[in-house]
């Protein structure tokens, strides 16, 4: 049975005013439920890209199509993660986690208990009632995770979510965004500029060209899951996946 296309992007062209487009031709297919990556050098369009799927950017010429319908601002299938978490910060962690359902009109008793579900899920409970400012970027970001998914969205948009954390909290955060996309059954598009975090995370791998045409070469991650980000270090073909996508990053630069 063939899958279902959450995302198409076709012909598709993103201009600012400048003399060329920020994007030119750009094709991309994204199937319900798949994790795809997109990685490439700064400026290539890549939260661009993004940000004409959310509705946020419009297309010059092409066409977009995302769950059915052309992209709008403020769907409610939907869900943006920010490089900043963007928590509120006069809001707990049980608030700000409880804050997306709020939104969504889930009742007071119904929300808190999906809240405190999330926040354990990310290993926050002990948290749970500190504010943002008593928090470390990891775990304010594990609060960011939280919050997304317990709205349960159908498609979830992540710009650099990790970019600002050390090493070892990436590793951690990985594998409690991996157990809870795994769960939800939500198709993911993930930017970023770390090719082992695309590799441990996405299904695929789309390198994209500095000069803005989009997908120059893809990279099927034929890793099993579940993963582990941290046993993944010693798997060989991880490694191997690892060089091919470097060295499709070095030519997609030149």
């Amino acid at each position: 049975m063939t899958t279902a296309i959450d995302i198409s992007v076709r012909g598709l062209d993103v201009n600012f005013g400048q003399a060329r487009n920020t994007l030119s031709g750009v094709e991309l297919a994204v199937r319900h439920g798949e994790f795809v990556a997109l990685i490439g050098a700064s400026g290539c369009g890549k939260t661009t890209l993004l940000n004409v799927i959310a509705g946020l950017v419009p297309a010059a010429a092409g066409t977009v199509i995302v769950a059915g319908s052309p992209p709008a601002a403020g769907r409610h299938d939907i869900c943006y993660v920010l490089a900043r978490d963007a928590l509120l910060p006069w809001r707990t962690v049980l608030g700000n986690v409880e804050y997306g359902l709020e939104l969504s009109g889930v009742g007071r008793e119904e929300r808190a208990n999906r809240a405190l579900a999330y926040i354990e899920k990310v290993g926050l409970l002990a948290a749970r009632d500190l504010y943002p400012s008593r928090l470390s970027q990891g775990m304010r970001q594990r609060a960011s995770l939280a919050r997304a998914f317990a709205v349960g969205r159908g498609l979830y948009l992540m710009d650099e979510p990790f970019n600002a954390l050390d090493s070892q909290t990436k590793l951690v955060l990985h594998d409690q965004l991996l157990g809870l996309w795994e769960k939800s059954g939500a198709t993911v598009v993930f930017v970023t500029h770390d090719i082992g975090e695309a590799i441990t995370l996405a299904d695929r791998v789309l390198v994209m060209s500095k000069q803005g045409t989009g997908v120059v070469d893809e990279i099927r991650v034929d890793l099993a899951r579940p993963r582990s980000a941290d046993a993944l270090q010693a798997d060989a073909h991880y490694h191997d996946l690892y060089r091919r996508t470097w060295t499709a990053l070095k030519a997609s630069a030149q």
